[in-house]
């Protein structure tokens, strides 16, 4: 048989194997990173062995260079949530690369200008550390990722960009949803190449509103992602949902739920959630009371 038609023999790649003790010295230090989503940071935590028990101890944020998939249907808060983390670093003196897919720059920026705002924080100090990517207007960039890593890298590289958001990452395989995975994977690979602490948005369908992480075509993605937070809104109709919620028939009931995060432990129960008046998403007690 031709040469090149012989199947390849396996081959041992040696460079893929880590000892632990290794592989340990190499890790990033985990640390929490604070929201600006009051009643969000509570809800991560790490252990300490302490005389030979484990002891909880809150991380006080979502775990750094941890990349978040926060995922809901339309009007649960998913863009407010990730505005709001934006302006808590640019407040902190970090940069964020704010990657916008779904509206164009200035239009975005009208709502991270409102957030602050809301947040008690003046625009005018933190805008400079606001860059955001307009992935909306240049077709080029939702349409090749190749194009789209670059420019981030260069904004990284330029700006040090410790923080990155997609809104949405659903945007970037938009009529092409078997492509989801292959797509968030690239993603998150880059992330964690240039150690970003990152949050993409995905959109859901409506017919998938229940509390579960799976997203418009990406059914694997939160498979892929490090941590998933799941939003959902449910309208009270009837007495059995007005006793559950303890809200009455006609009021709009918005949930939250950490799907998963493997980098740290987390709270696990769902949780009540509200966007108040002046536009902030907040956290509230579990829907169990617990």
């Amino acid at each position: 048989m031709d040469e090149k038609f012989e199947e390849r023999r396996p081959e041992v790649v040696e460079e893929s194997i880590w000892v632990a003790g290794e592989a340990i010295k190499k890790a990033p230090k985990l640390y929490g990173i604070p929201t600006g989503v009051e009643g969000l940071d509570e809800l991560f935590f790490t252990a300490e062995v302490q005389d030979s028990k484990a002891i909880k101890k809150p991380l006080g944020g979502i775990p750094s260079y941890a990349v978040v998939n926060i995922t809901g249907v339309s009007d649960t808060g998913k863009s407010l949530m990730v505005e709001q983390y934006a302006v808590k670093q640019a407040s902190r003196g970090e940069a964020v690369a704010f990657i916008t897919v779904e509206a164009p720059a200035p239009f975005v920026v009208v709502g991270l200008r409102e957030r602050a705002k809301a947040m008690g924080i003046d625009f005018e100090s933190i805008e400079d550390k606001l860059i955001l990517i307009d992935a909306a207007s240049h077709a080029r960039l939702r349409e090749n990722m190749p194009d789209l890593l670059a420019t981030l890298a260069h904004v990284i590289k330029t700006y040090k960009v410790r923080h990155t958001v997609i809104d949405s990452a659903t945007g970037l395989y938009e009529a092409k949803e078997m492509m989801a995975r292959t797509v968030v994977r690239q993603l998150f690979n880059f992330m964690k190449k240039w150690y970003q602490t990152a949050l993409f948005v995905s959109q859901k369908r409506s017919g998938h509103e229940e509390l579960t992480a799976e997203a418009a075509g990406g059914y694997a993605i939160s498979h892929i992602v490090d941590c998933s937070i799941v939003l959902s809104k449910d309208l009270v109709l009837t007495p059995t949902q007005s006793k559950l919620y303890k809200k009455p028939i006609g009021e709009i009931v918005r949930l939250l739920r950490i799907d998963g995060c493997r980098l740290c432990g987390h709270d696990t129960k769902t949780h009540f959630m509200e966007i108040t008046e002046t536009g902030l998403v907040k956290v509230g007690p579990p829907l169990s009371g617990g």
